[in-house]
């Protein structure tokens, strides 16, 4: 018995929905794009053969036929504030602070999120169905786009569920990829139109179009991240709010983020920046918020915006210039990454002449080739990267990029890290390997080498007197004087740090073996924890995994070097030239034994590493946030909000001068 129109037509709907939140909201499409269209295109000859059925909030009723003739001006129920901005981590810290004093006695967890590049608007719909769009405008009054919204695919008509609230007035950023403003330019030019330079311009423009067909073809999409008026929404925080709007099939802004503390929140930031190339669309900063909502509504707003978010804004800073050729570069681990060789271009007042392309996949997903016209960006004081390529200026076709197959510098056939997106040489003897390793050795925060620059490591290289981090200890006078720029005293000198390196410790020569995933502060966890390398050696991987701050993807990394033949060949050549593989021993009778202390701000006679490694030589525990746990924090200038936490808790806080006559008294 075939099924009523009607009740084919509702299931129709309903399947398209749910495909349609599966593919924008969840990027876990269920059906390929063909069994997609292929319910589209039923539904729309049903609706054509039975127009009485047709409904304003059909996934066939996107985009309208006809251009609007105005855009009516919407008066915001709940004002549509600005944001407050900082532009350093101290105005961060200090923000926090404000924060705490406001909030006195209360934990405030924080939302991060990223700041969306594009044009604010708010969506209201009335019993789940959409029922208006409009621009921020002044926020108080803006322009209804009603038209416009409905033509974004990722936008639901008609939210999904049966419990969705009686109003919901979602705010959120319109904006456009780096990829769609690719094949947009591609298309204008074809048109003989004029190109768009950056992807907000084209977004501002476009939603406010009085023809809704114009705006679908340029397939604008949404990220919502906030609310405005509500009935019936039952979500207490921040993070409940996104997760129960996206359960109603509305895309919201990804990778945000809950942090236990402002400090964890500035932490989360600074590692967001390193990551911009990774994202297919323009932000222009991040977003923190407190994630309560009881909290938001003790902090209030000032007339022009909320005290309970604020931005952490970065100047960024483009250019466009021809991509010469792409190089390679391998690094201590053996990771091959591309660098994109430019035409000089000026940027953010400095020449820009290389940019990186991190990895064999983001070269693909861009579609960057050799001769192409590329557009740089540099952020802040992370490494300039290729943002897009201009694929509508190629006057030619130009041959894709292949990655090589083997190491440039060992020819060694290179392999692709499994799950992963880095290509590498594993031939840990590799000179290029060897040269990067011994820099990073020799580095501040590992051996402490001074005057065992770069151009000294490539002749020592070069001329096969190092081939291995250990031949460093069995260099001669004789042999250094030989080089260039080296005279007997510059040889004598650095023949007398090398030999003061033996000395590091445990922490400093785990960091300096450039174990994957092994930084200084695991480096030091690891040290204090096992005391010697016998003992770590010995360390099984569920042991290391154990140890907090580590985990597995590091205890594993950290076991198969120590029982490679490479890794177990250095430790054992290193321990007969006489390095020391221990860690100084826990200070029981220091006044900081068994401590737990934070350090903050800027000191003046002391590296935060060189504070966190003095702490632990003296029996104490450095600590990156402050908590009832902490026994003291060592303040020093632009102290933020650890400071105010302190005081807040009560725990004592020491000047720099107050800690060393702490240290003085044993």
């Amino acid at each position: 018995m075939s099924k009523h129109p009607a009740q084919e037509i509702e299931e129709l709907r309903e399947q398209i929905r749910y495909h349609d939140k599966k593919y924008y909201v969840d990027a876990a499409p269920e059906i390929s794009d063909l069994e997609y269209d292929r319910l589209v295109e039923r539904l729309k000859k049903l609706e054509a053969a039975h127009p009485e059925l047709i409904t304003p909030d059909s996934p066939t009723q996107r985009v309208g036929d006809q251009p609007v003739s105005e855009l009516p001006p919407v008066e915001h129920r709940v004002p549509m504030l600005s944001i407050d901005n900082t532009y350093s981590l101290e105005e961060l810290r200090a923000y926090g602070a404000r924060i705490a004093r406001l909030l006195p006695g209360e934990k405030i967890e924080w939302v991060v999120e990223l700041k969306i590049d594009g044009v604010a608007v708010s969506l209201l719909y009335e019993r789940g169905v959409l029922v208006r769009g409009a621009t921020r405008g002044n926020g108080r009054v803006g322009d209804d786009i009603t038209h416009n919204v409905r033509t974004l695919a990722d936008v639901p008509l008609r939210l999904l569920g049966d419990r969705v609230p009686e109003e919901l007035e979602v705010r959120g950023e319109v904006y456009m990829t780096n990829s769609d403003l690719v094949r947009l330019n591609e298309e204008q030019q074809r048109r003989g139109e004029p190109t768009f330079a950056n992807t907000r311009n084209v977004t501002a423009g476009t939603i406010r179009l009085l023809d809704p067909r114009l705006c679908a073809a340029r397939r604008l999409r949404l990220f919502c991240h906030g609310v405005g008026y509500a009935r019936g929404l039952r979500a207490r925080t921040h993070m409940e709010f996104l997760e129960e709007i996206r359960g109603y099939g509305l895309p919201v802004t990804p990778h945000a983020v809950l942090l236990p503390d402002i400090e964890a929140a500035i932490a989360h930031c600074e590692e967001q920046v390193e990551r911009l190339h990774e994202l297919d669309f323009e932000i222009d900063g991040l977003v923190l918020k407190v994630n309560r909502f009881d909290q938001r509504e003790r902090l209030g707003a000032t007339s022009k915006s909320p005290r309970w978010m604020v931005a952490y804004k970065f100047e960024k800073y483009e250019a466009t210039t021809r991509l010469l050729r792409i190089s390679v570069q391998v690094g201590k681990t053996g990771a091959v990454t591309p660098v994109a060789e430019l035409e000089p271009v000026e940027l953010a007042g400095t020449t820009v002449s290389r940019a990186s392309l991190h990895n064999a996949d983001e070269i693909a997903r861009k579609d960057v080739r050799e001769g192409d016209m590329v557009v740089v960006e540099k952020a802040g004081k992370i490494i300039p990267h290729i943002v897009r390529v201009e694929r509508h200026l190629r006057r030619e076709p130009l041959a894709p990029y292949h990655f090589p197959r083997t190491c440039p510098e060992c020819h060694t056939r290179l392999v692709k890290d499994e799950g992963g997106v880095y290509i590498r040489c594993p031939n840990q003897e590799c000179p290029a390997q060897l040269k990067e390793r011994l820099r990073y050795f020799a580095s501040r925060n590992a051996m402490d080498i001074e005057g065992l620059g770069d151009k000294l490591v490539d002749q020592l290289v070069a001329r096969g007197l190092v081939r291995h981090v250990a031949d460093l200890y069995r260099l001669k006078l004789e042999q250094l004087m030989e080089l260039e720029r080296m005279g007997k005293k510059s040889s004598e000198n650095l023949l007398e740090q090398i030999e003061r390196s033996k000395q590091r410790g445990l922490a400093r020569l785990l960091n300096a073996l450039a174990i994957r995933h092994v930084g200084a502060r695991t480096a030091a966890v690891l040290a204090d924890h096992f005391q010697t390398m016998e003992a770590l050696e010995q360390a099984s991987v569920e042991e290391l995994a154990a140890v907090p701050e580590v985990g597995p993807v590091i205890a594993q990394s950290v076991y198969d070097f120590l029982h490679g033949d490479f890794g177990r060949r250095t430790i054992a050549e290193l321990r007969r030239l006489g390095i020391n593989m221990t860690a100084p021993r826990r200070a029981t009778g220091s006044a900081l034994a068994g401590k737990t202390i934070v350090v903050t701000g800027t000191l003046q006679r002391y590296s935060r590493d060189q504070i966190h490694e003095l702490i632990t030589q003296h029996g104490g525990r450095p600590a990156s946030s402050v908590s009832r746990q902490t026994d003291f924090v060592v303040a020093g200038e632009k102290a933020g909000s650890k400071l105010a936490k302190a005081r807040e808790l009560g725990v004592p806080v020491l000047s720099e001068d107050e800690f060393e006559a702490l240290l003085a008294k044993g």
